[in-house]
C-alpha cells in the first residue's frame, strides 16, 4: 500500500473534498511547531460512524480546552463526516477528523489571529493490534508518566499529549511488544499509548479512574455493556503491583476495539471467557 500521502481519493477540507495528494498545508501551519491540534479517531462500520455524534462533541470541547475557536458545529461536522466516508464508497474504515490552527500573522507561541482549520480523512485499517487481537497483546511499560491535570488540559484529545505516546509505543515495538502502558504521575495505572485498559479479578472488572487520561469513548461502551451484564465495575487508582493478581486484561479504543492482553511487563494474564464475550459482543454492538 502507498504511503499515506500518496493515494488516490479525497479528503475533505475546510468546507470540500480536495484531491487526496493536494491536501497540503504550509510548512509555518502554527500547529506544525506548536502542537495546537485536536483530533479523532473513528470507526465506520457497515456504512455508519459507531457513536459518531459523541466523536463531534468532544472534538469541539477538545478545541475550546486548547483556545482554538470551532468553525463549525456539531451538525456541520456530522455532515462532512458523511460526505467524506461517501466519497470513499468504504463500508468498514477509519475516520480522522482533524482541527489545528493554521498559517497566518502569528508565528510565535501565541495564534490567536491565525485560522483555525478542519480536515476529515477516511481510509481502510483492520485490526489496530494485527493478531494479538486474539492471542493477546504484549506491553511494555513506559517510562514516562501521564502527566498531572495541573499541567495540560488532559482530558482533550490533543496532538501535543501523544508525543510521549509515540517515543514509548517506539520503545516497546523495539522489544517486540505491540504497546506500552503509562503510569499516572502518581505512579498509579493509567492506560496504554491509544487505549484504555480493563482487568478481571474474581468475576469484577477494574479499570483505571479516567481523572488524568482520556476517558475513552469506547471505554465508556465498555463498561455500560458490563453494566448491562450485571458485571460489577470498579473504576478506581490501581497499583502496579495490583497487576500479579489480576486474572484477565484487555484494552479498547476505536482503533484498538477490544485487544486481550496476555502480558503486561513481568505480569501475565489468560485471553478468558469473559475478554472474548467482550470483544464478540463490542462487535456486533458496533456493526448492529
Amino acid at each position: 500500500m502507498a504511503g499515506y500521502d500518496d493515494r488516490d481519493g479525497t479528503i475533505w477540507m475546510d468546507g470540500k473534498l480536495v484531491p487526496w495528494r493536494e491536501a497540503n498545508v504550509h510548512i509555518l501551519t502554527h500547529a506544525m511547531h506548536y502542537a495546537s491540534s485536536v483530533f479523532e479517531g473513528e470507526r465506520a462500520y457497515n456504512g455508519k460512524i459507531f457513536k459518531s455524534r459523541e466523536h463531534s462533541q468532544r472534538l469541539i470541547a477538545s478545541a475550546e480546552a486548547l483556545d482554538m475557536p470551532m468553525p463549525y458545529s456539531v451538525d456541520e461536522i456530522e455532515a462532512a463526516k458523511e460526505e467524506a466516508l461517501k466519497a470513499t464508497g468504504l463500508q468498514d474504515a477509519y475516520v480522522r477528523a482533524l482541527v489545528w490552527r493554521g498559517s497566518g500573522e502569528d508565528m510565535g507561541v501565541a495564534s490567536a489571529r491565525n485560522p483555525v482549520r478542519m480536515a476529515i480523512a477516511v481510509w481502510p485499517w483492520g485490526a489496530y493490534y494485527g493478531d494479538a487481537k486474539m492471542q493477546g497483546a504484549k506491553l511494555d511499560i513506559a517510562e514516562w508518566k501521564r502527566p498531572s491535570p495541573e499541567t495540560i488540559p488532559v482530558h482533550a484529545k490533543a496532538a501535543g499529549l501523544y508525543m510521549i505516546c509515540t517515543i514509548s509505543k517506539h520503545k516497546a515495538e523495539a522489544k517486540g511488544c505491540s504497546d506500552a502502558l503509562f503510569m499516572d504521575w502518581r505512579g498509579y495505572v493509567a492506560e496504554a499509548t491509544g487505549a484504555n485498559v480493563f482487568f478481571v479479578k474474581d468475576g469484577e472488572v477494574h479499570t483505571p479512574l479516567a481523572d488524568c487520561f482520556l476517558n475513552g469513548i469506547t471505554r465508556q461502551t465498555v463498561i455500560q455493556m458490563l453494566k448491562d451484564k450485571g458485571i460489577t465495575v470498579h473504576e478506581r487508582r490501581i497499583k502496579p503491583e495490583e497487576m500479579a493478581d489480576f486474572e484477565q486484561c484487555w484494552l479498547t479504543g476505536t482503533a484498538a476495539e477490544v485487544t486481550p492482553v496476555g502480558q503486561i511487563g513481568e505480569y501475565t494474564f489468560e485471553v478468558g471467557d469473559l475478554t472474548r464475550q467482550i470483544a464478540e459482543d463490542y462487535e456486533k454492538l458496533v456493526r448492529s
